[in-house]
C-alpha cells in the first residue's frame, strides 16, 4: 500500500509499505481521507523527536474492511476514525475517570503509532469511533482532530448561552471552534487573528466582533466593547496571542490553552489571584468527546470547509500552512 512517512531529512515521503497481520482487538480500515495537521509538520520537522518512518496522520476516516478477534464495538462496513488519541492503557486514574486523553502510557496516531495518511490502516477497535449517518468523510476527517480539540477546549472554558467567547487564531481550528461556539453552545465570539482572510472566513461564519492585532490593541478593545470576555480559546501559536487573551477576559475568566508556542507566557499572577483568572491547558477530546463532535457535525451545526489533495501534495501543503495560504482544512483524498 502507500503511505506518507516522515523521513530524517524533515520531509514526507509517500512510500510503498506493508502491513503486518492483525492482532486481538484490532481492526483493519480501508482509509478514504486524511486531514493535514499543524501538529503533522511538527512531527514531519522532527520537532517532538526524531519519528522517521512513521506513518503520519491523526485525522483520518475509514471504512472497516476486516477485524480481529475480541473485536465487538466495530464490524465491516463500519465508517470509523484514525484520531491522535489512538489508545490509552484503559486502566490508570486517568482512563477510568473520563481523562484518559491524559494517560502516561498514551499512543498517539501519526506520532507514535502509525497514522491514517495511509490506503490502509490498523487501529485498536475500542479506540476508533464510529462516524454517525449523515457524516460524510471529508468533514468528519477535519472533526476528528481539529473539531473535537476546539470543541473540548470550549467546554473547558466555561462559556456559557450569551455570553462572550474570545477566540484567538482562526485557521483550520479556529474556524471549527467559531461554529462550534455559535452554533452548538450559542455564544457570543470575538475573533482575532493576524490575517485578515481568516477574519473574513470569520465574518462569513457569523463572528461578533473580529480584531486584528497588529492594528488594534485586543485586551483594551475588548475590554471596552464588552466589558470583558468571559472566556477564550488560544489556537493561534504565538506568546503575544496568550498574552492578549489573559488580558482580555474579564474577573472570573478561563482562558483554554490549545496552540503550541514555543515561547512561555508572562502572567500577572497578582491579577490571577485578584481576579480568579483561570488558564487550563486542552489538549484534545475523548472518545466520548468525539462521538458528540461527529454527532453536530451529521446535524449539519458544523460544517468543516475541506479541500481534497493528493498524497503528493503532501510537502506542497506544509508549504502552505507555513505560509498562512490554507483557509479551512486541506484533506488528503486517500480512494482516489
Amino acid at each position: 500500500m502507500k503511505a506518507i512517512v516522515a523521513t530524517e531529512d524533515k520531509k514526507a515521503k509517500v512510500v510503498e509499505k506493508e502491513l503486518r497481520p492483525l492482532r486481538y482487538g484490532e481492526a483493519l480500515l480501508d482509509m478514504e481521507c486524511c486531514g493535514v495537521c499543524h501538529t503533522d509538520l511538527h512531527v514531519k520537522n522532527q520537532d517532538f523527536g526524531d519519528k522517521t518512518g512513521v506513518v503520519l496522520g491523526h485525522e483520518g476516516i475509514g471504512i472497516v474492511r476486516e477485524v480481529a478477534e475480541g473485536v465487538t464495538t466495530l464490524k465491516p462496513g463500519d465508517r470509523a476514525s484514525v484520531a491522535w488519541f489512538f489508545e490509552g492503557c484503559g486502566h490508570c486514574e486517568y482512563c477510568t475517570t473520563g481523562r484518559e486523553t491524559l494517560c502516561r502510557e498514551v499512543k498517539n496516531a501519526g506520532y507514535t503509532a502509525d497514522g491514517g495518511m495511509a490506503q490502509q490502516c490498523i487501529v485498536t477497535a475500542d479506540y476508533a469511533v464510529k462516524v454517525p449517518e449523515g457524516l460524510d468523510p471529508m468533514p468528519a476527517s477535519s472533526i476528528t482532530c481539529a473539531g473535537v480539540t476546539t470543541y473540548k477546549a470550549i467546554k473547558e472554558s466555561g462559556v456559557h448561552p450569551g455570553e462572550w467567547l474570545l477566540i484567538s487564531g482562526l485557521g483550520g481550528l479556529g474556524n471549527l471552534a467559531l461554529q462550534y461556539a455559535k452554533n452548538v453552545f450559542e455564544a457570543h465570539v470575538i475573533a482575532v487573528d493576524v490575517n485578515e482572510g481568516q477574519l473574513d472566513f470569520a465574518r462569513e461564519y457569523g463572528a461578533d466582533l473580529c480584531v486584528n492585532p497588529l492594528d488594534t490593541d485586543v485586551a483594551a478593545f475588548v475590554q471596552e466593547k464588552v466589558g470583558g470576555a468571559h472566556a477564550a480559546v488560544v489556537t493561534a501559536v504565538s506568546k503575544a496571542a496568550f498574552n492578549a487573551a489573559v488580558g482580555a477576559v474579564r474577573a472570573g475568566g478561563t482562558v483554554a490553552a490549545v496552540g503550541l508556542p514555543s515561547e512561555s507566557m508572562d502572567l500577572s499572577i497578582p491579577r490571577l489571584v485578584l481576579d480568579g483568572i483561570r488558564v487550563v491547558g486542552s489538549l484534545v477530546g475523548t472518545r466520548k468527546d468525539l462521538e458528540e463532535a461527529f454527532q453536530f457535525g451529521a446535524e449539519g451545526k458544523v460544517v468543516p470547509q475541506c479541500t481534497p489533495r493528493s498524497m503528493e501534495d503532501i510537502n506542497d501543503i506544509f508549504d502552505e500552512m507555513l505560509e498562512g495560504k490554507i483557509r479551512g482544512r486541506m484533506v488528503i483524498d486517500l480512494k482516489h
